[in-house]
Protein backbone atom coordinates (compact mmCIF):
# COMPACT_ATOMS: atom_id res chain seq x y z
CA UNK A 1 0.00 0.00 0.00
CA UNK A 2 1.18 3.36 -0.50
CA UNK A 3 -0.09 6.44 -0.59
CA UNK A 4 0.27 8.32 -3.89
CA UNK A 5 0.44 12.39 -4.36
CA UNK A 6 -2.51 13.99 -5.38
CA UNK A 7 -2.24 16.46 -8.39
CA UNK A 8 -4.10 19.72 -7.74
CA UNK A 9 -5.39 22.72 -9.39
CA UNK A 10 -3.97 23.46 -12.75
CA UNK A 11 -1.99 20.81 -13.01
CA UNK A 12 -2.84 19.99 -17.24
CA UNK A 13 -3.17 15.91 -16.18
CA UNK A 14 -6.43 16.62 -15.08
CA UNK A 15 -8.34 18.20 -17.41
CA UNK A 16 -7.69 15.20 -19.62
CA UNK A 17 -10.36 12.52 -20.73
CA UNK A 18 -9.43 9.07 -18.92
CA UNK A 19 -9.18 5.80 -20.89
CA UNK A 20 -10.91 2.83 -20.52
CA UNK A 21 -9.62 0.17 -18.40
CA UNK A 22 -8.96 -2.96 -20.19
CA UNK A 23 -8.36 -6.62 -18.62
CA UNK A 24 -8.04 -6.34 -15.09
CA UNK A 25 -4.50 -6.79 -13.55
CA UNK A 26 -1.97 -7.06 -10.27
CA UNK A 27 -1.13 -3.50 -11.25
CA UNK A 28 -4.54 -2.06 -11.02
CA UNK A 29 -5.30 -4.19 -8.05
CA UNK A 30 -2.54 -2.24 -6.67
CA UNK A 31 -3.72 1.31 -7.92
CA UNK A 32 -6.94 0.43 -6.79
CA UNK A 33 -5.45 -0.12 -2.97
CA UNK A 34 -3.52 2.85 -3.33
CA UNK A 35 -6.34 5.34 -4.15
CA UNK A 36 -8.27 4.30 -1.06
CA UNK A 37 -5.39 4.48 0.68
CA UNK A 38 -4.41 7.75 -0.26
CA UNK A 39 -8.04 9.16 0.21
CA UNK A 40 -8.19 7.69 3.70
CA UNK A 41 -4.86 9.68 4.46
CA UNK A 42 -6.47 12.83 2.72
CA UNK A 43 -9.64 12.30 4.38
CA UNK A 44 -11.58 12.03 1.41
CA UNK A 45 -14.93 10.39 0.21
CA UNK A 46 -13.84 9.25 -3.00
CA UNK A 47 -10.38 9.73 -5.57
CA UNK A 48 -10.45 8.97 -9.62
CA UNK A 49 -7.35 7.85 -10.96
CA UNK A 50 -6.14 10.73 -12.88
CA UNK A 51 -6.31 12.76 -9.64
CA UNK A 52 -2.90 10.30 -8.96
CA UNK A 53 -1.49 11.25 -12.18
CA UNK A 54 -2.93 7.60 -13.85
CA UNK A 55 -5.61 8.09 -16.61
CA UNK A 56 -7.57 5.55 -16.74
CA UNK A 57 -11.59 5.61 -16.21
CA UNK A 58 -11.45 4.21 -12.83
CA UNK A 59 -12.28 5.48 -9.32
CA UNK A 60 -12.83 4.71 -5.90
CA UNK A 61 -15.13 5.73 -3.02
CA UNK A 62 -15.68 5.06 0.55
CA UNK A 63 -18.64 7.33 2.22
CA UNK A 64 -17.75 5.43 5.53
CA UNK A 65 -14.00 7.36 5.42
CA UNK A 66 -12.22 3.99 6.58
CA UNK A 67 -15.37 2.87 8.89
CA UNK A 68 -17.00 0.50 7.18
CA UNK A 69 -14.87 -1.50 4.46
CA UNK A 70 -18.35 -3.03 3.41
CA UNK A 71 -18.88 0.53 1.90
CA UNK A 72 -15.86 0.55 -0.28
CA UNK A 73 -17.21 1.02 -4.05
CA UNK A 74 -14.29 0.57 -7.20
CA UNK A 75 -15.47 2.50 -10.44
CA UNK A 76 -14.75 0.40 -13.60
CA UNK A 77 -15.30 2.36 -16.74
CA UNK A 78 -18.55 3.88 -14.97
CA UNK A 79 -21.31 5.99 -16.65
CA UNK A 80 -24.01 7.75 -14.87
CA UNK A 81 -27.49 6.37 -16.68
CA UNK A 82 -29.93 7.86 -14.54
CA UNK A 83 -30.50 11.04 -12.88
CA UNK A 84 -33.43 11.71 -10.24
CA UNK A 85 -34.12 15.08 -7.84
CA UNK A 86 -31.61 17.70 -6.72
CA UNK A 87 -29.72 18.59 -3.66
CA UNK A 88 -27.81 21.52 -2.97
CA UNK A 89 -24.96 20.84 -0.18
CA UNK A 90 -21.08 21.81 0.17
CA UNK A 91 -18.36 20.02 -2.09
CA UNK A 92 -14.56 20.04 -1.63
CA UNK A 93 -12.11 18.29 -3.75
CA UNK A 94 -8.36 16.70 -3.27
CA UNK A 95 -7.16 18.17 -5.58
CA UNK A 96 -8.46 21.83 -4.58
CA UNK A 97 -7.68 21.66 -1.14
CA UNK A 98 -9.44 23.81 0.91
CA UNK A 99 -11.72 25.06 -1.13
CA UNK A 100 -15.69 24.21 -0.58
CA UNK A 101 -18.43 25.61 -2.19
CA UNK A 102 -22.26 24.97 -2.41
CA UNK A 103 -23.04 23.17 -5.32
CA UNK A 104 -26.39 21.46 -6.95
CA UNK A 105 -26.18 17.86 -7.60
CA UNK A 106 -28.88 15.49 -8.23
CA UNK A 107 -30.50 13.62 -5.06
CA UNK A 108 -30.10 10.07 -6.75
CA UNK A 109 -28.02 8.64 -9.28
CA UNK A 110 -27.69 5.33 -11.01
CA UNK A 111 -24.51 4.08 -12.54
CA UNK A 112 -23.07 1.56 -14.82
CA UNK A 113 -19.71 0.07 -13.85
CA UNK A 114 -17.96 -2.79 -14.69
CA UNK A 115 -16.38 -5.00 -12.03
CA UNK A 116 -12.87 -6.52 -12.01
CA UNK A 117 -14.08 -9.89 -13.51
CA UNK A 118 -15.48 -7.96 -16.64
CA UNK A 119 -18.83 -8.11 -15.47
CA UNK A 120 -21.14 -5.01 -15.04
CA UNK A 121 -23.41 -3.67 -12.54
CA UNK A 122 -25.66 -0.93 -11.99
CA UNK A 123 -26.05 1.00 -8.60
CA UNK A 124 -28.22 3.52 -7.11
CA UNK A 125 -26.71 6.10 -4.94
CA UNK A 126 -28.60 8.55 -2.79
CA UNK A 127 -27.00 11.82 -0.76
CA UNK A 128 -23.59 11.52 -0.27
CA UNK A 129 -22.85 8.36 -2.48
CA UNK A 130 -24.83 10.09 -5.36
CA UNK A 131 -22.56 13.26 -5.05
CA UNK A 132 -19.59 11.11 -4.98
CA UNK A 133 -20.41 9.31 -7.74
CA UNK A 134 -20.79 12.54 -10.21
CA UNK A 135 -17.58 14.24 -8.66
CA UNK A 136 -15.90 11.29 -9.11
CA UNK A 137 -17.01 10.76 -12.89
CA UNK A 138 -16.74 14.01 -13.53
CA UNK A 139 -12.79 13.69 -12.79
CA UNK A 140 -12.69 10.62 -15.05
CA UNK A 141 -14.18 13.34 -18.16
CA UNK A 142 -11.59 16.01 -17.11
CA UNK A 143 -13.82 18.19 -15.31
CA UNK A 144 -12.85 19.83 -11.49
CA UNK A 145 -16.47 21.05 -9.55
CA UNK A 146 -14.95 24.23 -9.87
CA UNK A 147 -16.09 24.03 -13.22
CA UNK A 148 -19.81 24.35 -12.39
CA UNK A 149 -19.36 27.68 -11.57
CA UNK A 150 -19.51 30.79 -13.75
CA UNK A 151 -16.12 32.89 -14.69
CA UNK A 152 -16.29 35.46 -12.23
CA UNK A 153 -16.81 32.59 -9.40
CA UNK A 154 -14.32 30.67 -11.00
CA UNK A 155 -11.44 33.55 -11.10
CA UNK A 156 -12.37 34.31 -7.42
CA UNK A 157 -12.47 30.57 -6.19
CA UNK A 158 -9.18 30.35 -8.04
CA UNK A 159 -7.58 33.58 -6.08
CA UNK A 160 -8.65 32.21 -2.99
CA UNK A 161 -6.82 28.81 -3.61
CA UNK A 162 -3.65 30.45 -4.68
CA UNK A 163 -3.33 32.45 -1.63
CA UNK A 164 -4.36 30.27 1.07
CA UNK A 165 -1.43 27.89 -0.72
CA UNK A 166 0.96 30.44 -0.88
CA UNK A 167 0.39 31.44 2.66
CA UNK A 168 1.46 27.21 3.11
Amino acid sequence: MAVRPVLTWGDPRLKLNSADVGDWSAELDQLVTDLFETALDEEGVGLAAPQVGVNLNLAVIDCSCGEDPAQKLVLINPVIIQEEGSQVGPEGCLSIPGIHEVLERPQRVQIRTRRPEGTWQEIWGEDLMARAFCHEIDHLRGRLFVEYFGPVKRQVLQRRYQKQHKAS
